[in-house]
């Protein structure tokens, strides 16, 4: 319940001692304490300080370094904690700041230091981001998208759509990335943020085995139809997409051109093929194996919620509602998940995809950019339909030959 759930009601016990006490004489007000022979009254309620066998002792989580300086803290992650209990709001920081610190060269270790943060302080949504963010350096991919969606629930912020995107798509789900990625896409990201959606889409193209419309996917992003020498140095968005467009040309076997991409973007930028996206075969991920990432999901939320369920700055009945209210946004999340699987939602999501596309080419220009009488983006729905042809499931296809049964026959004979 609310707050006000709580106000005095007015069906307070009555009393059986005729009235108000005396106020007079040498009586005070601990004389008006309640006293052991009340009777017909009510038990009081333990108090929420009194309630400590329910609730399993914090974890100690790891030693904060030496080097962990609270002060170190982002002014505005400083101000998020000042609702936290004074007396564990230095531990919080420094739990923080050693996430902070050891997320590129120890991810393991920035994620033990940030579940330290949200053992003891779950209601705080950047604390909920450090979880994330480590928990995606540290290959932890159910926990970075669960706690990812917790931020973004909490802070109203939605500019993690490309890394949950991402974890969708490394937990065996390329399917729901491309509809994260399509979703994301409508809303008119910046720049950055849209390279990054653009390669989450080609490597989920790529599990899926579509690798022609992975390629599509690349050469729009570079222009159109691409070529290394058209690389600048400092261009760093381009060069990202480079490398990962010399990556999908070695897995389809162009191994010549495939090399001259490679050294294009290394004489550039080698940092560029670090950072490219990672083509796995989507038949890596055994079915047990999933049923296995499932239940440990499972397994880890249960968890969570008797962490969370640990008071800190707020009364425990807030505490719980809001519990409630997240695990019912959690399952909304996973009912769309499973939205787009079929041919139908998939066109769709190509055409929200590319309908920037003739847009891009026209920029790029030159002579290899197509010149015929259709536009790049009749180009791209032509290629798209002949790829979603070519891998429509059955259903699709008996549907389509019951039509033709059943109507006129499309070549008139």
């Amino acid at each position: 319940g609310s707050w006000q759930d709580r106000r005095p009601s007015g069906d307070r016990p009555q009393r059986t001692d005729g009235g108000r006490p005396d106020s007079g004489g040498a009586g005070n007000w601990r004389d008006r304490r309640p006293s052991d022979d009340r009777r017909g009254a009510p038990s009081r309620p333990p108090r929420a300080d009194e309630r400590t066998d329910r609730r399993p002792p914090l974890p100690p989580g790891p030693d904060i370094p030496e080097w962990a300086d609270p002060r170190d803290l982002d002014p505005a992650v400083r101000t998020a904690l000042k609702g936290l209990d004074p007396r564990g709001v230095d531990k919080v920081a420094g739990h923080l700041v050693a996430a902070g610190t050891l997320v590129d060269e120890d991810p393991e270790a920035a994620l033990a230091h940030a579940r330290a943060a949200r053992d003891r302080a779950s209601r705080v949504a950047v604390v909920r981001e450090a979880v994330g963010v480590a928990a995606y350096h540290a290959g932890d991919y159910a926990e970075a998208a669960r706690e990812l969606r917790a931020y973004r629930r909490m802070s109203g912020d939605h500019a993690y759509r490309a890394v949950l995107a991402d974890c969708e798509r490394a937990l065996g789900r390329p399917e729901v990335a491309l509809r994260l990625v399509a979703e994301a896409l409508t809303e008119s990201p910046d720049e950055e943020e849209q390279a990054e959606l653009r390669l989450v889409e080609a490597g989920a193209r790529r599990d899926l085995g579509e690798d022609a419309a992975a390629r599509l996917v690349l050469e729009a992003a570079l222009g159109g139809r691409p070529k290394p020498e058209s690389l600048v140095e400092g261009d760093e968005i381009r060069l990202r997409f480079a490398a990962a467009y010399a990556d999908l040309l070695h897995a389809q076997g162009e191994e010549a051109l495939a090399q001259e991409w490679h050294d294009a973007v290394t004489a550039l930028d080698p940092a560029a093929l670090e950072d490219s996206v990672e083509f796995t075969e989507l038949e890596e991920l055994e079915d047990d194996e999933l049923e296995d990432d499932e239940l440990e999901d499972d397994e880890l939320q249960d968890g969570e919620d008797l962490a969370e369920d640990q008071p800190e700055d707020g009364d425990e009945s807030v505490e719980l509602a809001a519990d409630e209210a997240e695990d019912d946004d959690a399952a909304a999340d996973d009912d769309e998940d499973a939205e787009l699987t079929d041919p139908e939602s998939l066109e769709a999501a190509l055409q929200v995809e590319f309908s920037s596309a003739e847009g891009d080419g026209a920029r790029a220009g030159g002579p290899d950019f197509p010149t015929s009488g259709r536009s790049f983006q009749d180009e791209v729905e032509a290629e798209v339909a002949e790829l979603l042809g070519e891998t429509g499931d059955d259903g699709a296809d008996d549907q389509a030959s019951g039509e033709d049964d059943g109507g006129t026959d499309s070549t008139g004979s």
